[in-house]
């Protein structure tokens, strides 16, 4: 709970450069719109987290009956309640909600698993079943110690299965009717509304050191400062992605939006070689220096592109937010706030929190530590890394206990206002599909 680099691979759901946008409409379009980067400053570098983080928000969300909330802190700044995306935690636990977790559901679990973490009375500890690709395994379990610094104590003992690929594995074809068995739950980086994965932050969010990512929280200052760099007005009228394109078909498609010397559909897309931009030093990869493209989001904080029309869709998009420029900008900044304000370090712990308390709830059996488990800790971690896998947990490292309560959960959506929720959104993409219809037949821009 989240950058068109290839951390997707792992999109699963899609293009890499996309899943913060698509965390914002929903996941209930993910077959009939492609979503454009939602702010560019930061569009390269959040598909690959975000997406992990808020890609699995799942429709299964109605009938179930408020939790209990975690105490507020009067003195947090802000508010003590939790973003709203954090009541999508309800629904990616849903499943269990009614059954519980039993340890034979768990170990089912285990097929697919790269690793399994316990955590017992405050401390953590790993079993591993596979490696998994670069530091990903290592990095995640990192962010779990962290966690447990964050907030020593606080954390109750639960036992859980981690898949570290890219994309998710428990389909839910496989598990429904009256004959089939309990889905196995197991964590990951990304689902959908196929998939009963559950979605967990991903690794890159205490940096990705094999691509020189930094921590999430060192990475936005970056982008901050790097935003500064040039005004609104003087940044390159274009809709931009860059990544790997080989790793999904949507991505591969993406690309016949390219300019040519025939057409020019106002897009800027680049292919990304990560092999290439580690011998040169990962100078064109500087995300804070991404900053000079315009943002197409409209009607909040991103613009629906349509799958079956992509190139005419961006076109069209641009042109829009080439015309509307003050529209265009309102709808960056607002997008630009909550990228600062909602997805800080701080709340993604309290995601974290909060999905592993909600999970250790359902559990039917009382979680012990594996014989071939190893104890995990910040010290033991660091002293076993070397290079820049050090650094990058040198760097997001936690280094003392937070001064204030994790925010507080609200109750799942009601079906009323869930309704609502996904009513008002198909009502936007329909308004700017009735735009782009009437711009095909007049070659006007509709004014807005």
């Amino acid at each position: 709970m989240i950058r068109g680099d290839d951390s997707r691979r792992k999109f699963q759901k899609h293009l890499s450069g996309d899943k913060l946008l698509h965390f914002l409409n929903g996941p209930h379009r993910s077959s009939v719109i492609i979503y454009i980067a939602v702010v560019f400053l930061v569009g390269m570098f959040l598909s690959g987290r975000l997406l992990s983080l808020l890609l699995g928000l799942k429709s299964n969300l109605l009938n179930q009956q408020p939790e209990g909330q975690t105490k507020q802190d009067p003195d947090r700044p802000t508010s003590a309640t939790c973003p709203e995306y954090f009541r999508w935690i309800h629904g990616d636990l849903r499943p269990w909600a009614g059954r519980g977790i039993t340890k034979t559901m768990l170990e089912e679990a285990q097929k697919k698993a790269h690793f399994r973490l316990v955590v017992v009375e405050g401390k953590a500890y790993m079993e591993a079943y596979g490696k998994a690709y670069q530091s990903r395994d290592n990095i995640t379990l990192w962010g779990v110690v962290q966690l447990l610094r964050r907030y020593p104590g606080k954390l109750p003992d639960l036992d859980l299965m981690f898949n570290c690929d890219d994309r998710p594995e428990i389909y839910q074809k496989d598990y429904t009717g009256p004959e089939k068995p309990s889905p196995p739950p197991l964590f990951g980086y990304s689902g959908d509304d196929a998939t009963y994965d559950i979605v967990f932050p991903d690794w890159s969010f205490w940096g990705w050191p094999e691509i020189n990512i930094k921590p999430w929280e060192s990475i936005l200052k970056d982008i901050k400062e790097g935003k500064k760099k040039t005004e609104w007005m003087k940044r390159e009228p274009y809709a931009y992605w860059k990544g790997n394109p080989s790793v999904a078909y949507t991505r591969r498609d993406l690309l016949k939006c390219n300019v040519t010397h025939k057409q020019d559909w106002n897009a800027r897309l680049y292919r990304q070689n990560w092999d290439k931009e580690s011998k040169a030093g990962f100078k064109d990869s500087n995300l804070a220096n991404q900053c000079v493209y315009r943002s197409l989001i409209p009607l909040k904080h991103y613009w629906p592109i349509s799958s079956n029309r992509k190139c005419s869709s961006i076109k069209f998009a641009v042109d829009w937010g080439n015309i509307h420029h003050q529209k265009a900008m309102d709808i960056g900044k607002a997008a630009s706030k909550f990228i600062e304000e909602e997805l800080k370090m701080e709340y993604i712990y309290d995601y974290m929190f909060h999905l592993l308390n909600q999970y250790s709830k359902l559990l039917t059996f009382k979680p012990t530590v594996p014989p071939n488990a190893t104890e995990l800790s910040s010290e033991s971690m660091t002293s076993a890394a070397t290079g820049s896998i050090r650094k990058s947990m040198t760097e997001s490292a936690v280094t003392s206990p937070a001064d204030s309560e994790p925010c507080a959960l609200q109750p799942p959506y009601d079906p009323q206002s869930l309704q609502l929720l996904f009513r008002s959104r198909e009502d936007s993409i329909k308004q700017v599909e009735k735009w782009e219809r009437s711009f095909s037949r007049n070659g006007q821009i509709v004014q807005r």
